[in-house]
């Protein structure tokens, strides 16, 4: 079986869940079927093809510029027996695909662009297509994954034209090996973290959906002996950037220990900051899985995290973290809430200790790569078998 990934991130380049998802589910299938990867930016290697915006749409919409992506991959498809894109900068591709070659064509759903419409201060009117082409591909695809049991009923709710039985949920993984407690501390000394005092850890894109201004409130009132680090790359939009770096600036004015890491740190030196920590934070308003925290939790580091989407799925409240309750219209009691549960992780380090240990026996036992490649590979023969796919 010869299958075509498409997707915008891939390594080198990755910088959210979806790129780390794709990088390692097409390391496992590798050893299953022969898959190609399609991704953004330059230089094929082997087993993947490159692919860039068309020059004359250098300096258009971000929403045209992936379109004419996915134009330049559904042309070099051919071949391929079956389609798998991730995340509305490849679905269409898939899409596209689907029609050109008569294939079978999965989408795997990271996140849904009906639920983040703070897209639109980045995309602008791009956002209206971006919708467009991920609703386009969602309705007509063969099969639809969803990272998470509430990433099913978000879908089912957003696209209530697609057939529930195309739905089918395959969990995001964890290598264990690659994410595993680090005791070597020179990442935290060349970003400047004193390792004599305890730190709470953001790690993630500044976006409206990851909700950094949330944390950044809800820190006037965490115990001030510890540190905060922000390992995020730049905002997303210039109006976040305002926001995020005004909340920083007054929260560095009434506490130390504030530092904020705007570059991409390579992965090794990140797992040093996740082993390091005395907890982990993830205040996100919107979560499909989250699978930093399964990230922090193979690292053996307890996770205070929000309680949305596919979250609870995966951080056992009162076992490997704490769940704080998020509702639209209640961000102050969220903050307070944050505070609370981070301040309840810091004062008890011998628990946040067992959080951490089950946090990485739960990801070992029940998020492992291995048999989410299986189950994808067992979803492909079946649209592959007489009269799978439609």
């Amino acid at each position: 079986m010869k299958v075509g990934l498409l997707t915008r991130e891939y390594p080198p380049e990755v910088y959210g869940g979806a790129g780390v998802h794709v990088e390692f589910l097409a390391r496992e299938l590798r050893g299953l079927l022969d898959v190609e990867v399609h991704c953004w930016g330059e230089g094929d290697g082997p087993g993947v093809v490159r692919h860039g915006p068309p020059p004359d749409l250098g300096t258009a919409n971000d929403a045209l510029r992936t379109f004419g992506v996915d134009l330049r991959m559904a042309a070099a498809l051919q071949g391929r027996d079956l389609l798998h894109s991730h995340t509305w900068y490849a679905n269409l591709a898939g899409h596209l695909g689907k029609l050109l070659y008569g294939v079978p064509h999965v989408l795997t759903a990271h996140s849904l662009e009906p639920l983040r419409p703070w897209k639109a201060e980045q995309l602008g009117g791009g956002y209206a297509l971006s919708g467009w082409a991920e609703r386009t591909a969602m309705e007509s695809a063969d099969a639809v994954v969803a990272v998470s049991d509430g990433m099913r009923e978000d879908i089912l709710g957003c696209y209530p034209a697609l057939d529930p039985d195309r739905v089918h949920v395959i969990r995001n993984g964890i290598d264990t090996g690659t994410y595993r407690p680090d005791p070597r501390t020179d990442a935290l000394a060349r970003v400047g973290i004193d390792p004599g005092r305890p730190y709470v850890l953001f790690v993630g894109r500044i976006t409206r959906q990851k909700g950094v201004p949330h944390l950044l409130r809800a820190a006037r009132f965490v115990d001030p002996d510890a540190q905060l680090v922000l390992c995020a790359g730049a905002p997303d939009t210039p109006a976040l950037d305002r926001e995020f770096r005004a909340l920083f600036d007054e929260l560095s004015a009434v506490r130390d220990g504030v530092h904020w890491i705007p570059a991409m740190l390579p992965r090794p030196a990140v797992i040093q900051l996740l082993t390091h920590a005395a907890v982990f934070v993830c205040p996100s308003v919107y979560e499909p899985l989250g699978i930093v925290n399964l990230e922090a939790m193979a690292c053996g580091t307890a996770v205070v995290a929000s309680s949305v989407g596919g979250i609870p799925e995966v951080v056992e409240d009162g076992v490997t973290g704490l769940l704080v309750p998020y509702r639209e219209g209640a961000e102050e009691e969220f903050e307070a809430g944050l505070a609370e549960a981070l301040d309840r992780v810091l004062g008890d380090p011998r628990a946040a200790g067992r959080m951490g240990e089950a946090g990485r026996l739960r990801a070992a036992a029940e998020f492992g790569w291995d048999a989410a490649a299986r189950r994808t590979a067992a979803l492909y023969e079946s649209l592959l078998a007489p009269g799978g796919a439609s």
